[in-house]
């Protein structure tokens, strides 16, 4: 990895992340010259809507662990070499795993059930998991994807995609899936799920992909997970993917794939709500997290929006694309999501908002503080005009609403470029906040680049665009505490 990792709090020991004394020495020298205050934004935030405040875990942080409601311990504890699984890094061990979750559904309403995966390499091809459900990997415990692709199923497309994101008709199922389940943890200590996406990687590079590729772990229409502890490698594609999901938790994971590795993202939370992202490290072909809600006409037909996200202390690198992202896929809607104390280096842009026409849905009240970024190309960008659709069948007066985007308290050192916020002629940008922004290294040519936008800013270096920029006092939707 990155010998520069550790100064983006990107070391992770038990469960925490180490800030690097430099960081945050250059943290308080930036802040010493822009004369940087703290900043709180007043936008609703998501804990009023869902009846709970942001407490803190065992080391004072805040935390939204809240979302993920405790299991007790599981009655029913066995491990996969009881059902003949070989942890010999040569034996294919689909059936067992296979076997052992089909034996396990048996317990699902009689105190749960835990399926152990010793020490040891276990190839495996996709399997499924039941609800009241724990798969724990033991330190030193490797779940190895099959590189055959017969081993991994091809399913039914999303119902908000229509299609396979990457190619028509189905789409394999995720190494690690479920469908309709209920409190389904996926944990261990830190034992590694190494998808070997390599084969993967190369179809798409020389165009020989059949059907769009699998997650790594993929679970739909489910409600009260946890992925935690855990190592993930190589993803064929999207790496953790909950989708018509609610009540996840997503915390201590590192996620790592070669920085070339085409599309695979982190933790791509889709159509779900009340999802909770922490403490995570992320190395990736592609964004570090994305929020999703669904395709063009799919997404609008089906309507399930993503809404009461938090993403707080993530770090990691992305050469080609962005720390954090909402959109693309966003026509069923994203609100009410919350970014806080992330940290994103070597990369192509920090926060980014995708849209485009034809997509519909709505981004509306989206939190930003506390982004740390270093050699970042452009730190904030809104695109648009992809030109991305699943079929001909998009509706081009479908046209995305963008309101309430709050951004404070960002430093980026060694950019390349101002930010970019480029709105729509017929849906404009509107209510955009942004609050205690230095990005340094810029050349002096440098300047914003804004379209279709409109809102307000205040200690704000280099000064922003016009669009933004008033000689009224902040107004009561951007004022700060």
């Amino acid at each position: 990895m990155d010998e520069e990792k550790p100064f983006f709090a990107a070391v992770i020991s038990g469960g925490t992340i180490r800030h690097s004394w430099v960081f945050l020495l250059l943290m308080f020298t930036v802040t010493a010259v822009f004369t940087l205050q703290a900043a709180t934004k007043t936008f609703s935030s998501v804990w009023p809507l869902l009846g709970q405040s942001d407490a803190g875990d065992h080391a004072g942080h805040p935390t939204c662990s809240g979302f993920f409601r405790p299991v007790p311990p599981r009655k029913f504890v066995v491990s996969v070499t009881e059902f003949g699984a070989v942890g010999d890094g040569r034996t294919l061990n689909t059936e067992a795993f296979r076997k052992a979750v089909q034996y396990l559904k048996s317990f699902e309403n009689r105190g749960g059930s835990q399926l152990n995966v010793p020490n040891g390499t276990w190839i495996t091809g996709s399997f499924n998991l039941s609800s009241n459900f724990t798969l724990f990997l033991d330190e030193g415990a490797i779940i190895l994807a099959s590189q055959d692709p017969k081993d991994w199923p091809i399913i039914e497309p999303l119902p908000s995609y229509g299609r396979g994101r990457e190619r028509l008709g189905g789409r394999h199922m995720s190494l690690i899936h479920g469908n309709g389940l209920t409190n389904v943890v996926i944990t261990g200590n830190n034992g590694t799920v190494d998808g070997q996406g390599k084969i993967w990687w190369d179809q798409w590079w020389n165009r020989t992909l059949e059907h769009t590729r699998g997650h790594l772990v993929e679970l739909m229409n489910s409600n009260n997970i946890m992925i935690s502890n855990l190592t993930f490698r190589n993803s064929p594609f999207w790496t953790i993917h909950p989708v018509y999901c609610s009540n996840v938790l997503i915390k201590n994971m590192t996620i790592l794939a070669p920085l070339n590795a085409p599309n695979t993202d982190g933790i791509d939370p889709d159509s779900s709500v009340c999802i909770c992202i922490e403490d995570c490290y992320i190395e990736s072909g592609d964004d570090l997290v994305a929020v999703k809600s669904g395709w063009d006409q799919y997404g609008i037909r089906t309507a399930r929006p993503s809404s009461n996200i938090i993403v707080r202390r993530v770090s990691g690198t992305t050469p080609t694309c962005s720390g954090v992202s909402i959109g693309s896929e966003m026509s069923g809607g994203i609100s009410n999501i919350t970014l806080e104390d992330i940290h994103v280096r070597d990369s192509a842009s920090g926060v980014r908002i995708k849209t485009e026409v034809g997509r519909g849905g709505y981004i509306v009240n989206i939190s930003v503080v506390n982004i740390a970024l270093k050699r970042v190309k452009t730190p904030v960008k809104f695109s648009r005009g992809a030109n991305d659709h699943p079929d001909g069948g998009w509706d081009p007066n479908a046209i995305p609403r963008v309101v309430g985007i709050f951004i404070a308290d960002m430093v980026s050192v060694n950019s390349t470029k101002a930010p970019e916020l480029l709105g729509m002629k017929d849906a404009p940008y509107e209510g955009i906040c942004m609050k205690n922004i230095s990005i340094l290294g810029l050349p002096s040519s440098a300047t914003w680049h804004c379209e279709y936008v409109s809102g307000f800013t205040s200690r704000v270096y280099p000064s922003a665009c016009p669009q933004l920029m008033s000689n009224i006092s902040s107004p009561s939707w951007c004022s700060v505490a």
